[in-house]
């Protein structure tokens, strides 16, 4: 499978990287304004975790400077997304409308219309549609994920999940809320949207934090009720420009026992209702190649993509919207209405 990444900063260089690792698929083209990043220079990219600056060799690689382009080329399968978030409901429109196959970074879009909007456009073409919500392809999280779904350790009673950093120094435009949707939508749009996986959709919902963009201050803390579950939290956002350091973390309680996570502290540990704990050792996996080697996958199979379904992408932005509204009304508790 032939795929074309558009976009080449922090998301788009680390998919191009993690391209070269995805057995039957093929990084075809590039689109981008900048003729550096075109060339492979990506030196001068940045991110919240390395890897993403050094060089690529695009020497076999098209090169487009505009989306336009890259539509019209007959041997291109797909469209890889990494655009700034406010472009992404166009670009994926014109790319689905033009018969390509679609994997957008999150969010999906920033409204909730656009997104049930490329939901719907993606049947209508009969092409497979993917958010990148990689925080379903990191290996500690996607175990999370198969033990609630089997009730190993039978019912979730409480859930918490926490993801900041500092703010995005690197990129002006994800400080600017009309282009971004702000830590929300940039960064805790992830647990968001795995708590929607966990648990389906919620009831009732409320949001407290403070944003002042112009500090690089985003924070939340949203309490979000599941009718299959207990009380869950999930919180964070983003701490002053450039130096916190990045961190997600989770623990959940189920009848059964406690599972906890943090980041670059050791594996994920289960506290068990006997009063032991165990690691819980988890093979390591770049969860940027599982989550494109699934989308590719998925297209040559001819499958709709089960383990990251756009419909709870277009709920997520939905939900994330809602719990900002909510903030904004110094927590004001808001029924679930989509």
């Amino acid at each position: 499978m032939r795929i074309a990444v558009i976009g080449l900063g922090f998301m788009g260089s680390t998919h191009a990287r993690a391209l070269q690792k995805v057995p039957g698929a093929t990084l075809a083209a590039v689109v981008s304004n900048d003729p550096l990043k075109l060339s492979g220079d990506f030196s001068g990219v940045g991110g919240n975790f390395s890897g993403a600056s050094g060089n690529l060799d695009f020497t076999s690689v098209r090169k487009y400077h505009d989306l336009g382009a890259a539509l019209k080329d007959s041997d291109i399968d797909a469209i890889d997304i990494c655009l700034p978030s406010d472009q992404h409901f166009d670009a994926a429109q014109a790319a689905l409308r033009a018969g390509k196959h679609v994997l957008v970074e999150k969010p999906l879009a920033l409204r909730g219309d656009e997104a049930d909007a490329l939901v719907t456009e993606a049947r209508k073409a009969g092409r497979i549609l993917m958010a990148g919500h990689v925080l379903r392809f990191i290996p500690e999280y996607r175990q999370l994920a198969e033990i609630l779904k089997a009730e190993r350790l039978g019912p979730a009673r409480a859930s918490f999940f926490r993801r900041r950093c500092g703010a995005p120094g690197w990129s002006r435009w994800q400080t600017e809320l009309a282009r971004s949707g702000g830590a929300v939508m940039d960064l805790l749009i992830h647990d968001i949207d795995f708590c929607l996986h966990l648990y389906g959709k919620p009831t009732v919902f409320s949001a407290i934090g403070h944003a002042d963009l112009n500090r690089g201050i985003d924070w939340m803390e949203a309490r979000i009720t599941f009718e299959s579950t207990g009380p869950v939290i999930v919180t964070g956002g983003w701490h002053h420009p450039k130096s916190y350091p990045f961190q997600m973390e989770f623990t959940v309680v189920s009848e059964g026992g406690t599972l906890e996570f943090r980041s670059g502290d050791g594996p994920m540990t289960l506290y068990d209702a006997s009063g032991s704990s165990e690691t819980i050792e988890i093979a390591e996996k770049d969860p940027f190649v599982e989550e494109l080697k699934y989308f590719s996958e998925c297209v040559r199979e001819g499958r709709q993509p089960a383990l990251c379904p756009p419909e709870e992408s277009a709920m997520a932005v939905k939900l994330g919207n809602l719990l900002m509204e909510s903030r904004e009304r110094n927590g004001e508790e808001i029924q679930c209405r989509f």
